[in-house]
């Protein structure tokens, strides 16, 4: 074998050898990096360490399948001791504030669950609250709103403005009504009206039961009106004027929740496709990964404003 042939399957040894070690580091490296995002992620939650739990629910509201499941993992958790729900939110769909009200209940059979209300909790944020077992909130928080509607443009007269004609064929006189093309007619107000009137008297029915006062013997509250944190507190909407600290003192006083436990943010699983069954949830945020799924329509925000259905809000906002 000549000097030159030598050489030459050297060099391929070598090339072969450095692409392993280069392969073995890459492959550490990834794990190193995993098991950092695991353990920002699950350690606490796997260690079994006692805790209160904090959960927020900000901006618009709507029916969440993240949110539901993070409620029923919490229900399960038993070094969880008790749950503080962080409330900012204007309201959202009715349905969406039901659905989030229902596993709170459920959740509150397995541990006290406390609310505390931020800047403002009005409308389905206030369905929210009643989910708790106690409210507390600041001063000045913005609550109440207690209501249903239902909302939809007319374009009629401006269509045929511009001389623009929209046909329709349909199989009732009530399907697809109210519609944006048409005035509406009182058959299509009537049933609308009834249904707005049931999804009311459901709410009413929970601040009856849930705060144990007559609503009709709050001055303005079946008219919709928004009270401060202080007045909800004199008319019993509000438990304690506070913030978390009031919180944990309740559950510790009240729930005999173990004193000076660490509050640890528990939140819904982010869509980060595909990275989170690694334990890579957090890594994949910090490299931007969340701001893809909004960019391409994944993250529900986006949609903030796009409330269909009845509607328990009191000024909409895009959902955090």
């Amino acid at each position: 074998m000549t000097l030159e042939t030598e050489t030459v399957l050297d060099r391929r040894r070598l090339r072969r050898s450095l692409g392993y070690w280069r392969g073995l580091a890459i492959a550490g490296l990834a794990l190193a990096i995993g098991a950092y995002a695991f353990s920002k992620d699950k350690l606490a939650e796997l260690s079994g360490r006692h805790q209160i739990a904090r959960v927020a629910f900000e901006g618009t509201i709507f029916e969440n399948r993240e949110q539901l499941k993070l409620l029923k993992k919490l229900a399960e958790a038993k070094h969880v001791e008790g749950v503080v729900l962080y409330i900012n939110s204007p309201g959202g769909t009715t349905a969406g504030g039901e659905a989030l009200y229902v596993a709170l209940r459920e959740l509150a059979k397995t541990k006290p669950v406390v609310a505390q209300f931020g800047t403002v909790a009005a409308s389905a944020g206030y369905i929210l609250g009643l989910g708790g077992d106690y409210i507390v909130a600041r001063g000045n928080t913005i609550t109440g709103s207690i209501g249903v509607l239902m909302q939809w443009p007319e374009f009629a007269d401006l269509l045929g403005r511009i001389g623009i004609k929209v046909n329709e064929v349909k199989s009732g006189p009530l399907k697809a009504s109210p519609s944006p093309f048409q005035p509406i007619d009182e058959p299509s107000r009537k049933v609308t009206e009834d249904m707005i009137q049931d999804g009311f008297k459901w709410f009413l029915s929970l601040v009856e039961t849930r705060r144990g006062i007559n609503p009709r013997d709050v001055p303005g509250l079946v008219e919709g009106r928004v009270f401060s944190g202080r007045q909800a507190v004199a008319n019993k909407l509000v438990d304690e004027i506070g913030g978390e600290e009031e919180a944990v003192r309740w559950l510790e006083d009240k729930r005999n929740v173990t004193k000076n436990l660490k509050v640890v943010d528990w939140k819904p699983q982010a869509d980060v496709g595909g990275w989170t069954g690694f334990g890579f949830s957090s890594l994949a945020e910090r490299l931007g990964a969340g701001a893809v799924s909004e960019l391409f329509g994944r993250d529900r925000s986006m949609t903030g404003l796009g409330l269909d259905g009845l509607v328990s809000v009191w000024h909409p906002q895009k959902t955090q």
